[in-house]
């Protein structure tokens, strides 16, 4: 009897399955992180829907599940250029097109670089309950590196800034901004866990958990108390918001003393309702940003204007303005964006006292990165001059009151805010010029400011000052509400008496450890996560 030798050949390993449903087509999933992005920006001033910015997150992270690297560099762009485009939309009308453009897609190409290791991060491990701490890791350390580059980064759209209406601000005050975006993320990644877990039950099982423990976690921090307590000293400030012409032409421009006159004026009114007894006798007056054009110590004209004002009112005034300090340079001195303290004619040392320079400059508005390359281009060759960075803190004392002072972009930058409160300040000013960005009537971007500033109070538990050129200007509370603001295009004085407190809040001590530590964690993953994906290609199918 014949017999034939059977070959056995053993199965071939099956692959193995998704940890999460099947991604979405490319066709399907562009559009939805676009509207993603959409919907995270209604979270954010003016429109302040809060509650949008998990939802945002939330599409992307679906729209990007699944996806190969061009994939999510596609949905990334897609998520981050129309809510860059939509949040900053405040330059086209101000600005100008092109630089609106150039922003919007740098900062959207940015971020939809660190989106791309998204995919592989959700494929380390199929316990569905660890993909929202995932996910929550990966965008905080996503913020924090678009906060930090390129040329020193661009924190504005981090998710705590959406959240100054929102019981989540709480969390400021543990490990600042990082940790109300954790929260936010987390609850984001509860959602999406929602969709994208494989099974019913898992989702069930891990996502509604997760997305009900994240939202309570939001609520469970208390913001610090509003109003005076025990412990507390006190202090009256003035803000000065002179204004300045609407649409300014190139003539209005050039007289430099336009803009001082406006506050002196002002300051002026306000001395004689103080002498009337109708306005209580501030301890510090404050001047917004650029509220002198030109070096008023040595600009005679300005010089009068500003020191009339320190006399009248015979109180100190913390002068925003440019400083020209001279230096060894081939142009004989170096520029700053600086505020300034004056003193009255009848104090011990009066004039011009200490100062401080702005340390965070605005690329491309107060110097130009590589300028004779990028210099010869557009609107770009009207910024004449490249002004210095300061290079240290300064706390300004008048009476009971020891003020930081960060200018304008600053407050979005957790150090330089942190760096006042550990040098002893009391009390948090931000001076600011939004004039240039508010032409065409909107207030979005002097609302995002406030917004900043709101999460700050809470951040230190201290009382913080805004103060504009043309608005909003500010008194905030150190739990994050409005004691007193102002509207724009118009003149306007707010006196108001505040808590100075000297308490360390945990956000003050730990600074920028918790974000650093976060930002290890995900350097892990994502390590792990490219490790996992080249033995996947290796691996025999």
């Amino acid at each position: 009897m014949a017999t034939t030798d059977a070959a056995t050949t053993a199965p071939a390993p099956a692959a193995p399955a998704s940890p999460h449903r099947e991604p979405l087509r490319l066709r399907w999933a562009t559009p939805l992180a676009a509207l993603g992005g959409a919907i995270l920006w209604l979270a954010f001033p003016p429109v302040n829907l809060w509650p949008l910015a998990p939802l945002g997150l939330a599409a992307l992270v679906v729209a990007a599940a699944g996806q190969r690297a061009r994939g999510a560099f596609a949905v990334g762009l897609a998520f981050s250029y129309v809510f860059f485009a939509l949040l900053v939309r405040w330059l086209i009308g101000n600005i100008g097109p092109a630089a609106f453009i150039a922003l919007s897609i740098a900062e959207s190409v940015v971020l939809a670089l660190l989106i791309i290791p998204l995919p592989a991060l959700l494929k380390l491990t199929r316990r569905v309950w660890l993909w929202p701490p995932i996910i929550a890791v990966w965008w905080t350390a996503t913020e924090a590196v678009r906060s930090r580059v390129p040329f020193g980064g661009f924190p504005w759209g981090r998710l705590a800034f959406s959240q100054a209406e929102s019981p989540a601000l709480g969390w400021a005050r543990v490990a600042g901004a990082p940790a109300v975006t954790f929260v936010v993320a987390l609850v984001a990644g509860g959602l999406a866990v929602l969709w994208l877990a494989p099974a019913a039950r898992a989702r069930l099982a891990a996502g509604l958990p997760w997305t009900v423990a994240a939202c309570a976690l939001a609520v469970a921090m208390p913001l610090p108390n509003a109003g005076f307590q025990k412990g507390d000293t006190s202090g009256t400030l003035s803000l000065v918001q002179g204004n300045v012409p609407k649409g300014r032409t190139l003539e209005e421009t050039a007289r430099v003393e336009h803009i001082t006159r406006n506050h002196s004026d002002l300051t002026a009114k306000l001395a004689k309702d103080i002498k009337a007894g109708k306005t209580p006798e501030p301890d510090l007056v404050v001047w917004p940003e650029n509220a002198t054009d030109d070096d008023a110590r040595y600009n005679l004209a300005l010089r009068g204007l500003v020191q009339g004002a320190v006399d009248a009112v015979g109180k100190p005034i913390l002068v925003g303005g440019i400083l020209n300090q001279p230096d060894d340079s081939a142009k004989g001195y170096k520029s700053y964006n600086a505020g300034q303290l004056w003193w009255p004619s009848t104090s011990a040392h009066p004039g011009p006292g200490v100062w401080y320079a702005k340390r965070q400059l605005v690329p491309f508005g107060e110097y130009i990165p590589f300028r004779s390359v990028f210099g010869k281009f557009g609107q770009l060759q009207l910024i004449p001059r490249d002004f210095s960075p300061g290079d240290r803190t300064q706390i300004f004392k008048a009476g009971p009151i020891k003020a930081g002072d960060v200018i304008c972009y600053e407050i979005g930058y957790d150090g330089r805010v942190n760096a006042n409160v550990r040098a002893g300040a009391n009390l948090l000013v931000e001076q600011t010029n939004d004039a240039t960005f508010i032409r065409d009537g909107a207030t979005d971007e002097p609302e995002q400011q406030l917004a900043m500033a709101r999460l700050r109070a809470v951040e230190h538990d201290r009382s913080v000052a805004v103060v504009s050129t043309t608005g909003e200007s500010a008194v905030i509370r150190p739990n994050g509400t409005l004691a007193a603001h102002t509207g724009i295009w118009q003149q306007a004085l707010i006196t108001k008496k505040v808590p100075l407190r000297t308490v360390t809040t945990p956000a003050t001590r730990v600074g920028a450890w918790p974000e650093l530590g976060i930002g290890v964690i995900a350097a892990g993953l994502t390590a792990a996560a490219a490790v996992a994906a080249v033995r996947r290609r290796r691996s025999p199918e």
